[in-house]
């Protein structure tokens, strides 16, 4: 009987993503494996079509109750059980659905309790990237490599519903169409909404051709910002962000665009799965910075906060950044005109 493998990560978009080397590198190493992942039912959908995962399971925390998800568990009889992130909820629901080889992060209680196999992060010293810790957990059964390359795969019909989306609002494939996220759910540190305008304004400016259209899709837009938007009567500035639900259509919609520019948030990793090109603002800090959580990929742009000015100009325990200052507009600008002139 081959493996049979469980992978939890509930946590966020870009947190999920990050598996996916995991599961390509497993199945690689054990062709005969079963191979299924545990995620939040939103983040689910990075996963849909993966043909290294053979069954998505979700926990619903509104609506599954904790033995529900055990009793779904149980039935799909696991060898072993990778908590990729530690979760008190998941590592008690795989110690009592008899997940065998259970291994999670650090030594918290309920994972001594439940006699769970831990790999550490050794206090991120040294520091490595998010993908690079989650596949520690992979190694601890037998796997070897070192790619860390994550990948999403929409189908031919998917990539074309998004393109016919695209057209119906005026967004045709010959434009050169940026995603410009201004949001980052708290998540990281990002640029105010009065520096994503200018940065706006600017590309309108610099590139005064027709066939370019700037995407807006982050939820948490302010009314403030999108009246500035709607004042500059602006025909290639297209808002979508109230016309797109689901995590799956934003992900067809991705796969149509030329560029993506936003902060260490999850539609870059969106991106950078797909292999579409991404500009990405990034703190200094240990945890936001681009060694942890720059996007991957050959498509990928990271720019970070210079060491010099966060030294100058961020808080000594490096917990607030000044990445409003720290990165300059003309520096995203000039790279942003490198790729609509390439």
């Amino acid at each position: 009987m081959g493996k049979r493998i469980l992978i939890v990560r509930t946590d966020r978009v870009g947190d999920v993503v990050m598996i996916t080397p995991i599961v390509r590198e497993i199945k690689k190493t054990f062709p005969d494996s079963f191979i299924a992942t545990l995620t939040q039912p939103y983040t689910s959908k990075i996963l849909i079509n993966n043909p290294y995962v053979d069954k998505i399971l979700t926990d619903d925390l509104k609506k599954d109750t904790f033995w529900k998800v055990v009793k779904k568990l149980r039935k799909l009889k696991f060898t072993d059980g990778l908590l990729v992130m530690p979760r008190e909820r998941a590592a008690y629901q795989m110690f009592l659905a008899g997940v065998k080889n259970r291994i999670g992060v650090g030594h918290k209680l309920y994972e001594v309790i439940t006699l769970m196999k831990s790999v550490s992060r050794n206090k991120y010293i040294p520091l490595r990237h998010e993908a690079d810790y989650s596949m520690d957990l992979a190694r601890k059964i037998g796997i070897k490599s070192n790619n860390l390359s994550p990948e999403i795969f929409p189908t031919e019909n998917e990539i074309l519903w998004g393109k016919e989306f695209l057209e119906n609002i005026n967004v045709h494939y010959y434009d050169f169409n940026i995603i410009i996220h201004i949001g980052s759910g708290d998540s990281s540190p990002n640029w105010s909404e009065d520096k994503y305008f200018e940065l706006i304004k600017n590309i309108l400016r610099e590139h005064n051709q027709k066939h370019l259209k700037i995407l807006l899709t982050a939820r948490e837009m302010s009314s403030i910002f999108l009246g500035k938007i709607d004042q500059l009567n602006e025909g290639r500035i297209v808002n979508i962000s109230g016309k797109v639900d689901d995590l799956r259509d934003l992900i067809k919609i991705i796969s149509n665009v030329n560029l993506l520019v936003t902060s260490s948030t999850g539609p870059i990793h969106l991106a950078s799965a797909l292999g579409i090109k991404t500009i990405g603002l990034y703190c200094k800090r240990p945890m936001d910075c681009t060694k942890k959580w720059g996007a991957l990929g050959i498509n990928a742009i990271n720019i970070e906060v210079s060491k010099e000015h966060c030294d100058n100009h961020c808080s000594e325990d490096k917990k607030k950044c000044d990445i409003e200052n720290g990165i300059e507009m003309n520096e995203i600008t000039e790279l942003i005109k490198m790729e609509i002139t390439n």
